[in-house]
């Protein structure tokens, strides 16, 4: 098996509830995703061709997370408040807290299931939150 990786780019906010720290309030990041997909070469020496991965995975991205705000559910003081303001789109409601680590394993598990019918496995997602923190999640 070989693996090839396209890097997607997009620009959100987000607010880690009960953050300890500054992140607690509201702000935004210029996120890198590495989408690692795992598979078999094709009769023109592929795993996929880097454009389905952008195509498939960052249209996803594009549509749901680029300029938007990434908000648990749970939130409901932030979620009214979204709601309130004038806006192209939807807040994304997450069912979990919007970290790296959540955004990142989210990520895998969809990722997967939207390349489904490419004969592909995504086997590792790498959420850039900054230049200098990653988190990462891996198919066991």
């Amino acid at each position: 098996m070989i693996t090839c990786t396209r890097i997607l780019e997009f620009d959100a906010a987000h607010r880690v509830m009960n953050h300890e720290s500054k992140c607690a309030t509201l702000h935004g990041h210029r996120y890198k995703v590495e989408i690692e997909a795992l598979g078999s070469l094709d009769d023109v020496g592929r795993v996929i061709d880097f454009s389905v991965l952008k195509t498939v995975v960052g249209t996803w991205i594009d549509d749901h997370w680029d300029h938007n705000v990434l908000v648990y559910e749970l939130d409901t003081e932030t979620v009214l408040a979204l709601y309130n303001v004038p806006r192209k789109k939807d807040p994304f409601i997450c069912p979990w807290n919007p970290t790296a680590e959540n955004m990142a394993s989210f990520l895998l598990s969809h990722s997967n299931a939207l390349l489904e019918s490419y004969g592909v496995t995504v086997a590792r997602v790498v959420v850039w939150e900054t230049p200098n923190c990653k988190a990462e999640a891996c198919r066991a």
